[in-house]
């Protein structure tokens, strides 16, 4: 057995209670002077003699030595000092409850671990889907041979700029450069203007930017593209809005 296996069994054998097969392998790994086994056992055999130094001296019930008494035929004598007693039996319960905590604390430790893990990898499988869903959702957009391209940014000097895309049937596209992350605390937020008048801004998707500027959404579904006067994009609470702040980051007129 490895010394990993034979950790949690170091008390039991300082104790002098441990079972086999540990006991033996124990004993097997201290007689070729393991290196992790020996200082472990040490640990374990200080660990008991100062608990068991520590337990208080008891005294047993009256009724307890009276009945004992009488049973020997009443005589009191000296010999029958019962304070050792009580106070061993107190240190071999105070030890085993040392023993049992250590154990159920590492066994919690263990199981936080691996739950912690085992969520961990959860998450990532679980945001690759949703990125792999969103490009697969971008490609269908992109390779549609009637969908509608509008260029925003390419004349001014500063960010952003880029692309937007929009097909009747698998919805509307966005690409964009040189959009810096939104601040702390903010996202921004795709609209969707129409061109009737009096029509309400039609909130299309939460995104962000990625440290480098770059910025990919989507919104997908049917758009009424000829009805479309402008894509926009403002920069909202982290919640998302009803209604858009103006003005607008930027705005792709169609």
């Amino acid at each position: 057995m490895t010394c990993d296996e034979l950790r949690d069994h170091y008390e039991l054998y300082a104790l002098g209670i441990a079972e086999a097969p540990e006991a033996g392998e124990i004993r097997a790994h201290l007689d070729r002077n393991c290196p992790t086994c020996v200082p472990g056992v040490r640990s374990a055999r200080e660990l008991t003699t100062l608990i068991g130094a520590a337990a208080p001296a008891a005294e047993p019930p009256a009724r307890l030595r009276k009945r004992v008494l009488a049973i020997a035929g009443g005589r009191r004598t000296s010999l029958w000092n019962w304070s050792p007693v009580w106070a061993a039996v107190a240190a071999g319960a105070s030890i085993a409850a040392v023993v049992f905590n250590t154990r159920a604390q590492r066994a919690s430790t263990e199981l936080a671990q691996a739950a912690a893990e085992l969520r961990q990898v959860q998450s990532e499988s679980a945001s690759q889907t949703r990125e792999l869903a969103r490009l697969n959702d971008a490609f269908s957009i992109l390779n549609q041979p009637n969908v509608k391209q509008v260029v925003f940014g390419g004349g001014a000097p500063q960010p952003p700029r880029g692309r937007v895309f929009l097909d009747p049937k698998r919805g509307v596209l966005l690409v964009a450069s040189n959009l810096p992350p939104a601040p702390a605390g903010k996202i921004y937020e795709m609209w969707v203007i129409p061109k009737a008048k009096g029509g309400k801004p039609m909130p299309a998707g939460l995104f962000q930017s990625a440290a480098d500027g770059t910025a990919l959404h989507v919104l997908p579904g049917p758009v009424d593209v000829a009805g479309t006067a402008a894509v926009a994009v403002t920069v909202e609470v982290a919640a998302g809005a009803q209604v858009p702040n103006l003005p607008p980051v930027f705005a792709a007129a169609l």
